[in-house]
């Protein structure tokens, strides 16, 4: 399959997919409130179950003392410790809540940063199944020099089978020293034995929006978002600027295979793009409500395309439903992923920390897109009529040619 994402030339994102901050897990953008979460009204007081009772600690006490006592070999207690800890999280049945270790908290936020010593792949993780596969490869990347390709399925890590943890933790064992390596296993399609590659670890930037001019007759310009980061906005904004100082009059946003991400910038960029009204807003199960706005300061006065697809999720998915209850511009392509649930991370007085589904988000006209996703105006599986292995077109690209047909034949809007 051509590489839809390759049209910015020499950009080299190198993303893990793996930080807990904007990336994916499960095919799913980890959409998160950043900062510690709180409990609702009426969630603080008796109402809530004590579940250490005095049962639970005494059994806790014995299972431990049976352990400690009969196990064959010696017992890490700190693990033990942890375990309980991890255990109640994953009792809630839920993929995307989470106890971390200080340890691997300090991953996490070093994965935030904006460089780490990866591999230069995307990952995403089926919550069902626990498969890890590769989304996507960059150029000029480790994971591209060591013969990595999309859609290969990791096996291993290591010597640890990657269905076994949650992917933020995964790739922490893929992230490591500079120059160091990683072995990974992984199966192909096509192949019938699994396949091993040592791949080097190197430094990694993580730039997460391209743009280009796709028709200076038409005027039409087009925006690639990778991924909600830190500097996502920031980029975007430039990548704005300088689009319209070529002359575009007419924008396409792809955001297919865009996981999500962090929710102040899908809704920093939303505020540069629609005008004065409600953007999103979540609920907790207290019924606390918090809506997020754009103002009447900027809009974006022309017409605009939004490219999906089945891995558009979380913060993806809020900018597309924006965009259509807005009637902002026409979505194109297929089903979004549908996840509409709210992460919050609270670090601990200990250095660890917890990831805990807080609440559901809700677009502008009060839609909860959780397991369902945003279905397109315009529904069209992606085709590449290019010939396999050549380098990517966008005139050979059906979802584009599509969208630069749209545009064609629309009209600037007035602001509602």
């Amino acid at each position: 399959m051509n590489k839809r994402h390759s049209f910015a030339k020499g950009v080299v994102t190198g993303i893990l997919s793996a930080t807990c901050l904007f990336l994916v897990l499960a095919a799913a953008g980890l959409f998160l409130l950043q900062g510690s979460f709180s409990i609702g009204a009426g969630g603080s007081g008796g109402d809530t179950q004590n579940v250490l009772t005095r049962s639970v600690r005494n059994k806790i006490t014995e299972l431990s003392d049976l352990i400690q006592k009969g196990y064959y070999q010696d017992v890490d207690t700190k693990a033990m410790v942890e375990g309980i800890y991890k255990g109640m999280f994953e009792s809630l049945d839920d993929p995307y809540s989470a106890y971390y270790t200080p340890e691997e908290y300090e991953d996490m936020m070093i994965a935030a940063g904006a460089q780490y010593y990866g591999i230069g792949a995307v990952l995403q993780q089926n919550t069902k199944s626990m498969q890890v596969h590769i989304v996507k490869i960059y150029d000029g990347t480790p994971a591209q020099e060591a013969g990595l390709k999309a859609e290969d399925v990791i096996v291993k890590v290591e010597d640890i089978n990657a269905r076994s943890m949650e992917l933020s933790q995964l790739v922490t064992h893929i992230r490591g020293q500079e120059g160091s390596t990683v072995h990974l296993v992984v199966m192909r399609e096509g192949e019938k034995e699994q396949l091993e590659f040592d791949v080097e670890r190197r430094k990694v930037d993580i730039p997460t929006i391209a743009s280009r001019m796709l028709s200076d007759q038409d005027q039409i310009g087009m925006i690639e978002i990778s991924e909600f980061g830190e500097a996502t906005a920031k980029d975007f904004k430039k990548a704005l600027k300088d689009l319209q100082a070529q002359g575009m009059k007419k924008l396409i946003v792809d955001l297919r295979d865009n996981p999500g991400g962090m929710l102040d910038t899908v809704t920093e960029i939303l505020d540069e793009i629609l005008p004065e009204g409600l953007i999103v807003y979540t609920e907790d199960k207290y019924g606390s409500r918090q809506e997020i706005e754009s103002d009447a300061e900027r809009y974006l006065d022309l017409p605009m395309a939004v490219l999906i697809n089945g891995n558009s999720a979380s913060s993806s998915e809020i900018f597309a439903g924006a965009i259509r209850d807005h009637d902002y511009g026409t979505l194109i392509g297929t089903t979004t992923f549908g996840k509409g649930i709210v992460q919050s991370v609270r670090p601990l007085p200990d250095k660890s920390a917890v990831k805990l589904t807080t609440a559901k988000y809700f677009t502008p006209k009060g839609e909860n897109i959780h397991g369902t996703g945003i279905e397109p105006d315009i529904k069209l599986k992606y085709k590449y009529t290019g010939k396999e292995g050549e380098e990517y077109d966008y005139r050979k690209d059906n979802q584009v040619r599509r969208a630069m047909k749209e545009l064609r034949g629309s009209k600037e809007k007035t602001a509602r």
